[in-house]
C-alpha cells in the first residue's frame, strides 16, 4: 500500500508539529505547561495516523471481463435511477472509505469540467446539482459515453482530477479523488445492465457495477 501526494501536506507538517511536542513533555516531566504539550501533541499525531489512512492506495488486482462496467469508487450505493436517457449509480464515500477514483471502462477522456458549488451532505438532494463537483467524460472502445461524477460534501472540500481531455484510459486507472467524505455518481447509457442496488458496498476497479 502507499500514500496518495495529496495527503503529504496534511501528514508530514502535522508529524512535524506534533512529534517535537511529545518528546519535550517527556524529557521536561509533568507540569500543567507539559501536559498541555503532550495532549496537543497526541491529538497532532493521531490526525497524522488518520490522514495517512485515509490517503491510502492499496494494491488491487483490477477485475477483468468482457463489457464490465466497474467501479468507480469504494463506498455504499445510495440510490439506483434513471435521468435524462441515462442510468445513475449514486455511491457515499465515509471518511473511512478509500478516495481514488478509477475509470470504469476503457476508453477515452471527452470532458472534464469543474464546476464550483456548496457543500451540501451526501443525503441532501441538492448536493448531485448544487455542490462542487468534476465531472468526467470517458467515451468507451465501443462508443459509449460514461460519466464519472466527483461530488464534495459536507466534509469533503475539494475535488482532484489527475485526467485531461484525450487522455486514453484502461478500465481501472486512477482517474482522481476527494479529500474526505464525498459521493460518486456513474452515469450509464440506458442500454447498460445494473448488477447493484442500494446498500451494496463497491470498491473501486473491483466491483462490477453493470454491463454494457
Amino acid at each position: 500500500m502507499s500514500i496518495l501526494k495529496e495527503g503529504y501536506p496534511f501528514i508530514f507538517p502535522t508529524l512535524a508539529a506534533g512529534a517535537p511536542l511529545l518528546v519535550v513533555s517527556i524529557i521536561m516531566g509533568l507540569t500543567p505547561v507539559t501536559a498541555v504539550c503532550f495532549a496537543l501533541g497526541c491529538v497532532l499525531i493521531v490526525f497524522a495516523l488518520f490522514c495517512t489512512y485515509f490517503f491510502r492506495d492499496p494494491k488491487i488486482v483490477i477485475t477483468q471481463g468482457e463489457s464490465l462496467i466497474l467501479s468507480p469508487c469504494n463506498g455504499t450505493v445510495m440510490e439506483v435511477t434513471e435521468e435524462g436517457g441515462q442510468k445513475i449509480i449514486r455511491v457515499f464515500l465515509s471518511i473511512f472509505s478509500v478516495h481514488l477514483q478509477r475509470s470504469p471502462v476503457s476508453g477515452t477522456v471527452v470532458d472534464v469540467t469543474h464546476k464550483d458549488g456548496k457543500y451540501y451532505a451526501a443525503w441532501n438532494p441538492l448536493a448531485q446539482s448544487q455542490n462542487e463537483q468534476n465531472v468526467i467524460t470517458i467515451k468507451s472502445e465501443d462508443g459509449g459515453v460514461y460519466v464519472v461524477r466527483q461530488i464534495a460534501g459536507f466534509v469533503a472540500r475539494r475535488c482532484v482530477s489527475w485526467v485531461k481531455t484525450g487522455d486514453t484510459l484502461k478500465i481501472g486507472d486512477k482517474i482522481g479523488m476527494i479529500k474526505f467524505s464525498s459521493q460518486v455518481d456513474l452515469h450509464l447509457p440506458k442500454t447498460a445492465v445494473i448488477d447493484v442496488k442500494t446498500g451494496d458496498k463497491t470498491e473501486a476497479g473491483i466491483t462490477v457495477m453493470g454491463k454494457k
